[in-house]
């Protein structure tokens, strides 16, 4: 029997969670995702020591204010990473907006755009980029232009239901739900006793978003994201995409158990009504989830850090 891996191959798309360049050339995975705090750990690698400077020198070269200058050498470094990536993987490369523009709309679709343009001067077309982007009113907002000018977009800092009905209803390409962060808070803000995976509420919740879409036909792909552990992604499998970080990736193709197929659109069943979320409904919902709030919030917050780090290794150098 194949291992588990190759396993969840066959029944779902297996993304890799990194920038690692020698990980992705020995799992092979369908797609990539990066964020900046994937990008501050492959900054650390003498692998990418060259496109940190290069990413500088063109930054200088165009111009602009200090701070101008930073953004555009952060841009530029995740753009020549993803087209490094892409030179490996088949699919997709997702690359995050700054995560300080996840409560401006307009301002996250003009450096979505900024993106898209600087992948299609180094010759990659925007059918192989997704656009991150917070899961905030202003951030589906502007998914969901975007998507209608031909730019797919990948909703991220996903963990609430509300945000996952928005985001359908805004028509983007993909959502990715986190797993492990919501088991996290569980952890620390309740006595939740877990006896197997699909106890797990990042499960639970993954679970009942993919049911919801399949059953009322939405075409917004689920990517299981954020794992703490293999149990997780096995409770999943079957999940259209599932993003995966190399050390769950080793544990899973070090495993020849058997995988069983746990989602299947075939089977999907919700009693979940369809939904068109307005903004004041929006807010309501994603204020009375605690866990959701406190955890989207935490997420921007550290998504943040790491971009001035980021910015502050590269004007360094």
């Amino acid at each position: 029997m194949s291992n588990k891996l190759d396993q969840l191959k066959a029944m779902t798309d297996v993304v890799a969670d990194t920038g690692d360049i020698e990980a992705m050339r020995r799992f092979k995975p369908m797609d990539a995702t990066t964020n900046p705090s994937l990008l501050l750990k492959a900054a650390a690698l003498p692998h990418y020591a060259q496109l940190l400077d290069q990413a500088k020198s063109w930054a200088l070269a165009q111009g602009g204010s200090d701070a101008q200058q930073l953004a555009n050498s952060c841009d530029r470094f995740a753009v020549d990473v993803g087209k490094e990536i892409l030179g490996i993987i088949p699919g997709r490369i997702s690359t995050e907006v700054d995560a300080r523009l996840s409560f401006n709309t307009d301002g996250t679709m003009e450096r979505a755009r900024k993106l898209i343009g600087m992948y299609e001067e180094a010759g990659i077309g925007r059918e192989r980029i997704l656009i991150k982007t917070a899961s905030t009113w202003e951030g589906i907002q502007a998914a969901r232009q975007l998507e209608q000018e031909g730019i797919n977009c990948n909703l991220t800092l996903l963990f609430g239901f509300s945000q996952a009905a928005a985001c359908a209803d805004a028509g983007v390409f993909l959502i990715s739900p986190f797993v492990g962060r919501i088991l996290d808070w569980y952890k620390a803000n309740t006595d939740l006793v877990i006896e197997k995976p699909e106890d797990d509420p990042g499960v639970q919740s993954v679970a009942r978003i993919y049911h919801y879409y399949k059953q009322h036909g939405y075409e917004t792909v689920v990517m299981g994201a954020s794992f703490r552990n293999a149990g997780e992604i096995e409770a999943l499998a079957g999940c259209d995409r599932l993003t995966i970080s190399p050390a769950l990736l080793e544990e899973l193709a070090g495993d020849a158990g058997e995988l069983k197929q746990r989602l299947n659109a075939a089977d999907a069943r919700t009693s979940d009504s369809k939904a068109a979320p307005v903004e004041t409904d929006f807010r309501y919902e994603l204020n009375a989830d605690a866990m959701a709030t406190e955890k989207l919030a935490e997420g921007i917050r550290n998504f943040v850090a790491d971009q001035i780090k980021l910015e502050q290794l590269i004007s360094s150098r």
